[in-house]
């Protein structure tokens, strides 16, 4: 495992941590940015869908399939794949048949259903497999201009970045959500934090978007809370990460350094710089910020969380 691998499995679970109980309960339900799906060993490729908060009988089935098909057991997945018409079911079926008929079958897919990332994602991870790395390029380029709003893209964006973390970084708050909104299920929190009108509720519902692969929509809620919180560091951070985007993470630091100055007391700014910089594996650079975040505020909740990341972080030679 390089260093720059530690780094990234690191950043997630302490991410995870730190983002409150409402990003941790969507993740659970929707497997979120930071869980990697499992695995298969080499006689398929990996299998990607996107099921969101979903929890129909359909969508059971299907994530019982997809983790089926994760463990190898490919004829016990394709057996419930075969029992649908969805999109998702059909790209699992295609895929469980590797390598006969899945190049065909994907293809068919894909332009049957032009728009669909999670099409475009898995075509162009059996391209991938099948030795055809400028088509695979090609696929996931596709499913990450076609729906950019979407966890499939999300995922061919990594795999377009294989250097860097998976997935995007999530803005993490210094507050705690409310109580009650930990006890409500998935779907009906983010139903609320949705109607939600204060700044903090506001930030929420864009973790909460970020959490399931929303990217475009975090964003926008990012930076409407930030239009209107302008004198609030956290509101103005958020929209600052938001903004990230691996093809040029310029967009989230250039907003977010000049923050540095006009709220140097805030452990929020520093902490994020930190963040974002271990995101692209910039260990030294985003080691000292978490220092200064930890130092602009050590008993902060934010002081502290950095404090875990610097403990945890391998130590710069």
């Amino acid at each position: 495992m390089t260093r720059r691998t530690r780094v990234y499995s690191i950043v997630g679970l302490v991410t995870l941590a730190a983002a409150g109980g409402v990003a941790a309960t969507i993740v659970t339900a929707s497997r979120g940015n930071d869980s990697p799906p499992p695995r298969t060993g080499q006689r398929h490729p990996p299998l990607e869908l996107d099921l969101g908060l979903r929890q129909d009988r359909e969508a059971i089935a299907l994530r019982r399939a997809e983790g089926l098909y994760g463990h190898g057991r490919i004829h016990a997945a394709a057996r419930v794949f075969s029992r649908y018409r969805s999109v998702e079911a059909q790209v699992g079926s295609a895929m469980a048949e590797w390598p006969d008929e899945t190049l065909t079958r994907l293809g068919q897919l894909a332009a049957a259903h032009s728009g669909s990332s999670l099409v475009k994602l898995n075509l162009g991870i059996a391209l991938f497999w099948a030795g055809q790395r400028q088509q695979a390029v090609s696929a996931w380029k596709a499913a990450r201009r076609v729906s950019p709003d979407t966890l499939s893209a999300i995922r061919a964006d990594d795999l377009l970045h294989p250097s860097y973390n998976r997935g995007r970084p999530t803005f993490v708050p210094s507050f705690e959500p409310p109580s009650w909104l930990s006890r409500l299920p998935g779907d009906r929190q983010l139903a609320a934090l949705a109607r939600a009108k204060s700044t903090q509720m506001r930030l929420l519902y864009g973790v909460a978007l970020q959490r399931l692969g929303r990217p475009v929509s975090a964003e926008r809620v990012y930076a409407a809370a930030a239009a209107r919180a302008p004198d609030d560091a956290e509101a103005q951070v958020a929209a600052a990460v938001g903004r990230f985007d691996k093809d040029h993470p310029e967009r989230a630091f250039s907003r977010l350094g000049p923050l540095t100055r006009r709220f140097p007391r805030a452990s929020t700014v520093r902490f994020h710089l930190g963040l974002l910089l271990l995101w692209l594996g910039e260990v030294k650079a985003g080691t000292r910020q978490l220092k200064l975040a930890r130092a602009t505020a050590p008993r902060s909740p934010l002081g502290r969380e950095a404090a875990v990341f610097l403990q945890k972080l391998p130590i710069e030679r």
